[in-house]
């Protein structure tokens, strides 16, 4: 893939998620030319972080455009602190900052490299015998709000006994009192990147977010970061499935969860395969987020009418029972 960027910024389109998952990296390295000397900047390190790449190399120019230096980082499967000396103040870095190299000679082998971040990011993954959870049952929690930070705290501590109950490790916990949230992430992208660094430093591989999110907000999470977004609202349905144990109380609530989830649905896949429709595969068809959303539709329509015919056989049940006097013990 070539990109053409402007002089101090390059837009990266939305990329394949078909290798992503649990002890991967995307399969994608960023290369890509400073048109001054100065290394690897925030942007290029943030960009490595969300889209989870292989690497990110900046090729550095002289005055004359000639190539001089190329600057290389790569996550890091065990975040840690930076040399005091090189960045001071700073807290946990998920990176590592290679030293710069020769352009024409940088003495990498970035598969060999690759691979060897791969195996150990598998291997951190992978619950150790005896721990409480795997990667795909650690969460961070997060909660943003204009009350005192006692009462948020509170909230939280709710928040990681409901987390408990649905089966949900917590790792971590972001709380930030503001004064008023950010419409579209909630959170700033400055707060977001600190919040991916302790996701990655705790494997965790959900973002728990306290209170409800809109739709909006939760494609605008999404489209920032390749982990699982959910809400407070998502975590109480979810313990409800669990509990569940009637057919009627089943299907209420699997409905009450579709019925939430289909505004918040994303369609993450770039190029969202349109299904051809019509006579030998005329027309544009449906995109695959329409036909989920479609499917919902009728899953839901189906359920009301399943319950529909449970309540006509429970009203049966009543008349019969009272035509025929037995007792009712109702505790």
């Amino acid at each position: 893939m070539v990109l053409v960027g402007e002089p101090h910024a390059i837009f990266i389109p939305e990329l394949a998620r078909a290798r992503l998952g649990s002890g991967r990296l995307r399969g994608l390295r960023l290369l890509h030319t400073h048109l001054h000397d100065a290394g690897l900047d925030k942007e290029d390190l943030t960009d490595m972080l969300f889209l989870r790449l292989d690497s990110v190399a900046a090729l550095t120019v002289n005055d004359m455009a000639s190539p001089e230096r190329l600057h290389v980082a790569h996550l890091l499967p065990r975040p840690q602190l930076p040399d005091a000396a090189e960045a001071p103040g700073q807290g946990v870095l998920p990176w590592e900052i290679l030293p710069p190299r020769p352009w024409d000679h940088p003495g990498l082998d970035f598969q060999a490299m690759t691979q060897a971040l791969e195996d150990e990011f598998a291997r951190l993954d992978q619950p150790v015998a005896g721990s409480e959870a795997g990667v795909s049952d650690r969460a961070v929690m997060v909660c943003v709000g204009s009350r005192p930070r006692l009462e948020l705290e509170s909230s939280l501590d709710e928040l990681e006994a409901l987390a408990a109950t649905a089966g949900l490790k917590v790792t971590g916990r972001v709380v930030q009192r503001v004064a008023q949230v950010n419409p579209r992430t909630i959170l700033g992208k400055g707060k977001l990147s600190e919040l991916e660094v302790m996701a990655l430093s705790t494997g965790a591989a959900v973002l728990l977010f306290d209170g409800e999110l809109t739709p909006a907000q939760m494609r605008n999470l999404a489209d920032l970061t390749e982990r699982k977004i959910l809400d407070r609202t998502q975590l109480i349905l979810d313990i409800f499935a669990q509990r569940a144990t009637s057919r009627s109380g089943k299907l209420q609530v699997e409905m009450a969860q579709l019925k939430y989830t289909l505004p918040r649905l994303v369609g993450k896949n770039p190029a969202m395969s349109r299904l051809m429709g019509g006579i030998g595969g005329r027309g544009p068809g449906e995109t695959k987020l329409e036909v989920d959303r479609r499917r919902i539709r009728e899953r839901i329509t189906r359920i009301k009418r399943e319950l529909t015919e449970l309540r006509k056989q429970r009203a049966q049940v009543r008349d019969r029972r009272a035509k025929a006097g037995l007792p009712i013990v109702s505790l």
